[in-house]
């Protein structure tokens, strides 16, 4: 029988993702996170721990620790190799959250500025050198 017949079956919806960093210490990087980036604490597994979650808004980081870096540090940064891709709906709340994040410290690997495609962007580095690309409309 068709689908439609036993009414309307809607498709599934993926309505979040979470990217995963790698990172030396979770307390220092939930710290980061929630001190400097205004994330809040999601939730720490592990006695000590070894896992977190953090959010902002509907965006999550998954932090795991490791002993050493996963990544070769030099080759990160050479290439831009991003941990996170980040997205903001208007070209007020990129410029916005620059200067949030402007005043409160961060290091930029990137200033805030607009790409060739239109887009505003900016990658922020954490503490364990992971680059953060948060994104919006260029106007």
């Amino acid at each position: 029988m068709p689908e439609h017949a036993h009414g309307t079956r809607s498709k599934p919806v993926i309505t979040a993702t979470a990217a995963e960093l790698f990172v030396a210490d979770i307390k220092a990087s939930c710290d980061f996170f929630t001190q400097k980036l205004g994330f809040s604490v999601v939730f720490v597994y592990g006695e000590p721990p070894f896992y977190a979650q953090v959010r902002r808004d509907r965006g999550l980081l998954n932090l795991k620790h490791m002993d050493r870096p996963v990544i070769d540090p030099q080759l990160r940064d050479r290439e831009s190799l991003l941990s996170a891709d980040m997205g903001l709906d208007t070209h007020e709340e990129i410029e916005q959250l620059f200067h949030e994040f402007q005043a409160a410290g961060v290091t930029f690997f990137q200033a805030l500025r607009k790409e060739p495609w239109g887009a505003q962007t900016f990658i922020v580095k954490d503490p364990d050198g992971n680059l953060l690309l948060f994104a919006g409309p260029g106007e």
